[in-house]
């Protein structure tokens, strides 16, 4: 190739340049490793493992159980963090009494503890515990008469939601055609 321009006539220095421009193109296009690649920068042995510690600690579930509240009886005590997972705290709204600190939560947490240890069934203290604060008090509240409403209503605003955006697609009515008079007087006022 080299050759083929020098016969035309082309200098050596313009040809040591051609070739050094071919040269820098095509080390160019050659793909260089990343640093993360080459092993610079890559996290050491010790970051690694304080990350892995910080995410455990960020996404571990957080009790607000305090050890005064906890039952001796072990079984009971399953029970009771059962019951307590599914009740909502009345101060912080979505979060369960099980992991609410607040003096609400704990009171609602004691009390089924005492209602555990007095031999009643988890179906009597969630009913116990519903009768004396309401519905509101279970995260995922029971489909009933009182509570038709609230598991209806995101279906029902669904479907409203379909029809106004089929019906949008709809002409609302006919329009009639202009009378003869209709359209004279709105070509006098084009006119104007």
């Amino acid at each position: 190739m080299g050759g083929d321009l020098a016969s035309k006539g082309t200098s050596s220095g313009a040809l040591r340049h051609l070739l050094h421009m071919r040269w820098r193109r095509d080390k160019a296009r050659t793909p260089v490793p990343s640093p993360r690649l080459r092993g610079e920068g890559a996290p050491s042995g010790r970051m690694r493992s304080l990350w892995v510690v910080l995410l455990f600690l960020i996404f571990t579930p957080a009790h607000a159980v305090l050890p005064d509240e906890i039952l001796k009886d072990q079984a009971l005590e399953a029970r009771a963090r059962n019951i307590s997972t599914v009740l909502r705290c009345l101060v912080c709204q979505n979060q369960s009494i099980d992991e609410s600190d607040a003096p609400v939560a704990r009171d609602l947490r004691i009390l089924i503890r005492e209602q555990l240890t007095a031999k009643k069934t988890d179906g009597e203290v969630m009913d116990f515990i519903v009768a004396r604060y309401g519905d509101y008090v279970l995260l995922k509240p029971r489909f009933g008469a009182k509570t038709l409403v609230l598991w209806l209503t995101p279906f029902l605003l669904l479907l409203a939601g379909f029809a106004f955006f089929f019906r949008l697609g709809k002409p609302v009515g006919k329009t009639d055609a202009l009378s003869a008079t209709e359209k004279a007087e709105l070509a006098a006022l084009l006119r104007k």
